[in-house]
């Protein structure tokens, strides 16, 4: 279990150069980028399949996993774009990240989990954490005005925390049929840049290879160790943990020259270390314990 949530986490590490790449990929509007890097995840997949066949061959995947796979990859990003499209980024982005909080409850509807303290409260510190990141230890000011990009970035969060949960349902469904919900969310996003987009490639070499970046790492490998981790780690850890994307990524935009360190960038990386380790602590003290049918 130890090794499974380790996987997942290293997802989380790739989500934290989302902003970099993001950042890299010039002017490429926000649904033809995700169906560019959505395809390169797809052929991570298919290449994946040849390295190391699937051994799902002949065994149906049920209506529902199909279902809940691509509202979960494509319905997270088409509603966390339409949010940033009617409501500022920092508000929008913030009660986007409260799916990390909603994994951890939500856990607690699981067969065999059991919610402790520890992890309700270490998923809080992480909210805190980002929150300052995301504010940059100012306020926040909602406007009734953005009242739909609001309502959006919640759908947003509730979609990818429900995805998140009800992948644990179907631990059976191997990992690789991540590979066609990356295909299926590549057409619907190519779709929607169709119909609301003006086309803007990659201008430059550089820029190309951000969208590959994109494509290889926080929008594709990404989603293979997730689905993983989710199915077989611990999920409150992972649920607390994911809070340390945003960190991360403000680590690596500090590293590249892009922003600056500040006290307030300290205090979060204490409050979301602390609270990843709080929610972590019976596998960090414990972890030769298991508990039949569940976690710790």
């Amino acid at each position: 279990m130890a090794r499974a949530t380790l996987i997942g986490f290293s997802a989380v590490v790739m989500w934290a150069l989302l902003a970099l790449f993001t950042s890299a990929s010039g002017n490429v509007p926000p649904f033809l980028l995700s169906a560019l890097s959505f395809s390169v995840a797809t052929a991570i997949g298919l290449a994946m399949r040849v390295v190391a066949p699937a051994k799902e061959k002949g065994t149906p995947i049920p209506p529902v996993v199909w279902l809940v796979g691509i509202a979960g990859l494509f319905g997270y990003h088409f509603f966390y774009f339409t949010a940033l499209r009617n409501a500022p980024a920092v508000e929008a982005s913030l009660i986007a990240y409260l799916w990390p909080l909603l994994i951890v409850l939500g856990s607690a509807l699981m067969p065999g989990e059991r919610l402790g303290w520890h992890h309700i409260a270490g998923a809080l510190l992480g909210l805190a954490g980002t929150a300052l990141i995301v504010t940059k230890g100012g306020g926040l000011t909602f406007d009734s005005r953005y009242t739909l990009g609001y309502a959006m970035a919640g759908v947003c969060a509730i979609f990818w925390s429900g995805y998140s949960l009800l992948s644990r349902r179907f631990q059976a469904v191997p990992t690789s049929t991540v590979t066609w919900f990356c295909a299926a969310t590549a057409i619907l996003s190519a779709l929607c840049h169709l119909a609301l987009e003006q086309t803007v490639w990659p201008a430059t070499p550089g820029e190309w290879l951000a969208v590959l970046g994109l494509g290889l790492m926080p929008v594709g490998a990404a989603f293979y160790a997730w689905d993983y981790g989710v199915k077989r780690g611990n999920i409150q850890v992972l649920g607390a943990s994911s809070y340390a994307a945003p960190l991360l990524s403000t680590l690596i935009l500090i590293a590249a020259g892009a922003a600056e360190p500040t006290l307030t960038i300290l205090a979060a990386c204490l409050l979301i270390t602390f609270g990843a380790a709080l929610a972590a602590k019976n596998m960090i003290l414990k972890p030769g314990r298991k508990r039949a049918g569940g976690t710790a």
